[in-house]
């Protein structure tokens, strides 16, 4: 699918959810028209909603998650179209940390349990007194300093709660073995190194999960593995619901494999469940979060949409590069032989000089931004969408070439 587009074009945004508007505001009220029912949108942001099921406009360009997870979107089916999908990484990791370390003090104290139980008292002030003293032994804790605590995925929210339960004086050991080279950079030097999952179960007091559902992680955590805790162990789960399975968990409580499990998902296997805490998905609730996320995803679709710039789309490796021509030509295609050389071949015979050209990979998907020193005819367009293996191919001259 061609596209040809100048900066003077408003471009339109479709809502889905509502948007911090300290997000929405990165986009010039008069090159872009924002709104929740905008026709033929060029793009749309999301926080939660599926859409799955929605039938997704020809028009649209890209989608900007304002969060991290892309399970209520399509990508699949984008990627067909050669249609980055954005997420937010990270700009929600302070959030979703404090709630962790929230939970491994919940855990350890035994404070839920110990709420319940107070809720549960009935009479006067010395009555509640009396109660209150012969109950409390049935909710002691203990500290956290000089326990284990295994993290499990080390991107940047396991980095910050690893560091924070540093700080707290526990042992971290973690485990991720697709661990980037900026998240080693920001790992806090006193993490150690584990080899496998087994050997975190094994020798964790606290287990914290902190890996994307895909296909490999789904039921990451199940019966096989939770059979490798030591007694009394506290599983948390503030990554997604289908990494862990909920019937495993309750089977590892009856057999107090697991002293109690704290997560981000309730369902209906785990509902009522004395040892169980499940909270109605707040790791990324709050207000810095929401603006956090909407800033990133904003910015980074209005750099694409302008400019072809990709930055961390889960579907396309990153590609950028700065403007050094005022003609540009953006392509998404298959990840095939050869796809580099035609493109050069089809520009040379257009009689355009390439200023510079970046082209980068991903699994089956690849990208390639083209600067050329005079304008694109609509017929090199055209040529260049005519390419087997081409998916999408975007005219991005420069305001005023």
């Amino acid at each position: 699918m061609a596209e040809s587009l100048n900066m003077q074009t408003q471009y339109r945004i479709l809502t889905l959810n509502a948007i911090a508007a300290v997000g929405l505001q990165r986009f010039p009220k008069d090159r872009y028209a924002v709104a929740g029912d905008t026709a033929s949108p060029d793009a749309i942001l999301v926080r939660s909603q599926d859409m799955h099921k929605m039938d997704i406009p020809a028009s649209v360009r890209a989608i900007g998650r304002a969060g991290a997870g892309t399970n209520n979107i399509p990508v699949d089916r984008m990627s067909l179209r050669g249609a980055p999908v954005f997420n937010a990484p990270g700009a929600n990791a302070n959030a979703v940390k404090e709630l962790v370390i929230a939970a491994l003090l919940i855990s350890a104290r035994n404070l839920v349990p110990a709420v319940r139980f107070v809720d549960s008292l009935k009479g006067d002030d010395e009555t509640l007194h009396k109660l209150v003293e012969d109950g409390k032994k049935h909710f002691a804790g203990t500290e956290l300093p000089g326990r284990t605590l295994g993290v499990i995925g080390l991107g940047k929210i396991g980095s910050l709660v690893a560091d924070a339960a540093i700080k707290l004086g526990m042992d971290v050991l973690g485990y991720d073995p697709e661990i980037t080279v900026d998240a080693a950079w920001s790992l806090p030097s006193q993490v150690r190194k584990a080899h496998s999952i087994e050997e975190v179960m094994k020798s964790a007091d606290f287990v914290t999960l902190h890996v994307p559902l895909v296909k490999a992680t789904r039921g990451l955590i199940n019966a096989q593995r939770l059979q490798l805790l030591h007694k009394g162990a506290v599983l948390l789960n503030f990554s997604r619901d289908g990494i862990v399975d909920d019937v495993a968990v309750i089977e590892a409580l009856a057999a107090k494999k697991l002293k109690s499990y704290i997560c981000d998902f309730p369902a209906q296997a785990l509902a009522g469940h004395p040892q169980v805490v499940a909270l109605p998905h707040l790791g990324a609730s709050t207000r810095e979060a929401e603006d956090n996320c909407a800033v990133m995803v904003a910015d980074q679709v209005r750099e694409y949409l302008e400019h072809g710039n990709i930055r961390n789309a889960v579907n396309f490796a990153d590609t950028v590069m700065p403007r050094e021509s005022a003609y540009r030509v953006a392509i998404a295609n298959a990840n095939v032989p050869n796809m580099v050389g035609q493109i050069s071949t089809a520009m040379a015979r257009a009689g355009l000089n390439i200023h510079n050209m970046l082209n980068k990979s991903r699994g089956d998907m690849a990208y390639t931004l083209v600067d050329v020193d005079s304008a694109v005819p609509d017929s090199l367009i055209s040529e260049l969408s005519a390419i087997q293996g081409v998916l999408a191919v975007r005219y991005l001259p420069a305001a005023n070439p």
